[in-house]
């Protein structure tokens, strides 16, 4: 791989530096080298995330999140061997080192086994009925109304054709008959469209019940509503490191108290502050779900996903969460159509 100088920094590199050179570059990784060129460590997007999780500003320096034991590969190992290391231990990155520790170069398991199509599943729920956007959403399905100059859904499918995915479920209910002489069989886009028909509303989770062929890889669920950036060859990645059985992706949510906060210990004032901002993390309505996680989901019935997930951790199965930084949008309310038309050109375009 020539282009592995691009993606290097220092150590005192910034974290939001490097998340743009990141995101600027095709590898999904930056290696932090010294003055020397000795690789000190590596930075993926999930460690990244990890430590916005954990408080850590993108202000400081890099070497806070990095990864400082990285599985490296020698100049001296055959590409075979870097392989079966990759596929031990599911990396998708290794960076080569000489004799003394110092950069060479990088592998990518990608162009080592020559395959660019994901085979995960995507789930995209596209039944909602929309009332929120009514008069637009009466004789159209949300989903095909036109943000920009194409439909939500079939800028969302795309997006995910862009980072190799091919095989779609969606999930349709409300003027169904349109979506799926919209789409079809995916063809037209040169992948593979099926419909999950819901006779009556089953939740955010409850169409995974109905899959025909149950997926042997990771799926990714998704509101059909959303228009998002979000990479999801990370996302997997994340799921993946932190041996995940169901993640799911959430967003930053600020909240201001509108008064002067009071402190108390019993009786006595402690203190007063006066308009705190509190900051949580809330649903960003993608998820990522191990193939056994779907038997959880009851047939036939109504089942949100809090509910799965509120099953796996009953049954203390590992479950994560993701932090979406990137572009995100919930078009339920005419004020978010109209926003989301504005921003199309600068996001999609």
């Amino acid at each position: 791989m020539k282009f592995w100088k691009e993606v290097t920094v220092n150590a005192d590199t910034s974290i939001l530096s490097t998340l743009e050179i990141i995101d600027k570059g095709s590898l999904q990784i930056a290696l932090v080298i010294d003055s020397h060129n000795k690789l000190l460590g590596t930075v993926t997007d999930g460690d990244i995330r990890r430590g916005i999780l954990n408080g850590i500003s993108l202000q400081s320096q890099v070497s806070l999140v990095m990864n400082t034991q990285p599985f490296t590969g020698s100049v001296h190992e055959s590409r075979e061997n870097i392989l079966q290391k990759m596929k031990d231990h599911r990396l998708h990155q290794i960076p080569i080192v000489n004799d003394n520790g110092c950069l060479t170069g990088i592998e990518l398991f990608e162009e080592l086994v020559q395959s660019k199509k994901l085979h995960n599943c995507v789930l995209l729920m596209a039944g909602g009925l929309g009332t929120r956007l009514s008069p637009m959403t009466d004789n159209c399905p949300k989903p095909l109304l036109k943000v920009g100059i194409k439909p939500i859904l079939e800028t969302i499918i795309e997006n995910f054709i862009d980072q190799g995915f091919y095989r779609f479920y969606l999930s349709v209910n409300y003027r169904a008959d349109m979506i799926r002489d919209y789409f079809g069989d995916g063809s037209k886009w040169g992948v593979e469209i099926r419909y999950i028909e819901e006779s009556m509303k089953l939740g955010t989770a409850g169409a995974l019940s109905l899959i025909g062929d149950k997926p042997t890889e990771p799926i990714i669920v998704m509101n059909g509503d959303l228009l998002t950036k979000v990479n999801f060859q990370q996302l997997l990645q994340f799921h993946t490191d932190n041996n995940s059985k169901a993640t799911m992706c959430v967003r930053e949510y600020e909240f201001q108290v509108p008064y002067g906060v009071v402190q108390i210990d019993n009786h006595r004032l402690m203190n007063i502050v006066e308009k705190p901002k509190q900051l949580f993390f809330v649903n960003g309505g993608i998820y990522v779900l191990d193939p056994e996680v779907v038997k959880f989901v009851p047939k036939d019935s109504f089942y949100d996903m809090p509910n799965l997930f509120e099953v796996c951790i009953e049954h203390k199965l590992e479950t994560t969460v993701f932090p979406i930084r990137e572009y995100w949008i919930d078009i339920g309310q005419v004020d978010d159509f109209n926003r989301a038309n504005n921003e199309y050109k600068e996001r999609f375009l």
